[in-house]
């Protein structure tokens, strides 16, 4: 295997001889893939600049879609937290208002009992005081009957 990569990588810098003896590289130079671009070295290194040359962009846009994945994930609770916080107030209020108008209510219908009813109490009893005597006053006045 290495026997085969070797003329190829003598002729580069020495530093890259490491690279040329790994035998993953090994294992890819005597593939069809690797064997097909050794015969085609300027698609090979068009596809090397391509490839090297849109690893920038293409990590940009991951890195922007992850952070705006998680930004609209960190935006979704916070909206959430702010709509709850909201309805929490909105109820808080409707029920101090409730509390607040059933207690007028009361005070108000209160008096307004206690007012009827002390005025048909005293209405009556002076009534009856100028009306004459009832029958079972009549009949205490005269046992006869």
């Amino acid at each position: 295997m290495e026997g085969s990569s070797t003329p190829l990588c003598q002729s580069l810098n020495p530093l890259l001889n490491q690279l040329c003896e790994d035998p993953r590289v090994s294992r890819f130079l005597n593939s069809r893939l690797g064997q097909y671009l050794r015969q085609h070295p300027v698609f090979g290194l068009s596809m090397l600049l391509f490839t090297s040359m849109a690893v920038l962009p293409v990590g940009l846009f991951v890195v922007f879609a992850l952070v705006t994945l998680v930004l609209s994930v960190v935006g979704f609770v916070f909206v959430e937290v702010f709509l709850l916080f909201v309805a929490g107030l909105t109820l808080l209020f409707t029920l101090s208002g409730l509390a607040f108008f059933s207690v007028v209510a009361s005070v108000v219908f209160g008096t307004f009992y206690m007012t009827i009813t002390n005025l048909y109490s005293s209405y009556y009893q002076h009534g009856a005081t100028q009306s004459g005597p009832t029958a079972a006053e009549e009949e205490k006045v005269d046992p006869q009957n």
